[in-house]
């Protein structure tokens, strides 16, 4: 997943259904001697709204909690789509722009407090690890360089079949990878994570090697290929990115169905466009295990 210089301003027609983190605070600066605990959160995708219902698809929601031993303060830090799903997943079509019109981005959200509730009830609050205030800070310094770097949500994992050792042809990038890095660069920072089984889920889509296509402007452009960007508008042209979690999952079905029939899919990632042979099983929706990290440095004791 390639790295940017700076985060663009959101076009003003991009417009969210929820309001990106809310109550989103600054990442307070720690005293170095402050031990805190680390927690791995997980609760099923829209619970707010669906209650368990995508618990039983295993569609998670991946977020890390910190508790301060010295002021008593829990904190929540999550990474997330400015813009919901759809939009980082399917393109507008925008009447009068030949283009498909792109409403994508992540980005990683800080506030006071952790809804135990929330997390406990249909998913996962537990202690991984436990780090020294010093650490917090420079991993607040590191969340900074990754939230102006990483802009992009990429929702599909792209492989060549599902056998373990398969190529990935491109990474999702998203909630659960943000937390995942996050793990990393606490273990490289000297935490010691506890052996405990944690599982995320990935949306991975089956292909055969992928073909280049070009950018918006070659493909779009006034020097563009006409025939091509008729295909891809007619591609997306089924899929309405602003909209309900219903009809975020037909629309799902209805692509399913296109990539099954045609074997085709058009995938939009680090602004270019790639054909996708598709292949048997199309799409599958897992949940399984990545191990908490092991550092790179000699462990810190607390």
């Amino acid at each position: 997943h390639r790295r940017f210089d700076y985060r663009p301003k959101a076009d003003p027609y991009c417009q969210a259904r929820y309001t990106f983190c809310p109550t989103g605070s600054a990442i307070p600066l720690m005293k170095e001697e402050d031990v805190i605990e680390v927690y791995r959160l997980q609760a099923p995708v829209w619970e707010f709204k669906y209650g368990g219902l995508l618990g039983h698809l295993k569609i998670m929601h991946d977020a890390v909690g910190f508790k301060s031993s010295l002021t008593g303060k829990n904190y929540t830090m999550e990474w997330y789509e400015l813009f919901q799903l759809g939009n980082c997943t399917f393109p507008h079509l925008r009447p009068g722009m030949d283009a498909p019109f792109w409403c994508n981005q992540g980005a990683a959200c800080f506030y006071e407090g952790i809804d135990d509730a929330h997390w406990k009830e249909n998913g996962t609050l537990v202690l991984v690890t436990t780090i020294s205030g010093a650490m917090f800070n420079e991993m607040a310094q590191w969340v900074k360089y990754d939230n102006e770097t990483g802009i992009y949500y990429e929702t599909w994992t792209v492989q060549a079949s599902p056998n373990k050792k398969s190529t990935v042809w491109f990474d999702s990038y998203e909630c659960s990878k943000f937390i995942l890095r996050t793990y990393q660069k606490l273990a490289d920072l000297g935490a010691v994570f506890k052996k405990i089984q944690t599982n995320y889920t990935s949306i991975i889509l089956f292909s055969g090697e992928p073909i280049y296509l070009g950018n918006e402007t070659s493909i779009f452009g006034p020097q563009g290929n006409k025939t091509l960007a008729a295909a891809i508008r007619d591609f997306y042209n089924p899929f309405k990115p602003h909209q309900t979690v219903r009809e975020f999952f037909v629309d799902l079905f209805k692509i399913i169905d296109r990539v099954i029939l045609n074997h085709q899919f058009y995938l939009f990632y680090n602004l270019e466009y790639w054909f996708l042979p598709m292949k048997s099983p199309y799409l599958k929706i897992i949940y399984e295990e990545v191990p908490l990290p092991v550092g790179s440095k000699a462990s810190f004791g607390i």
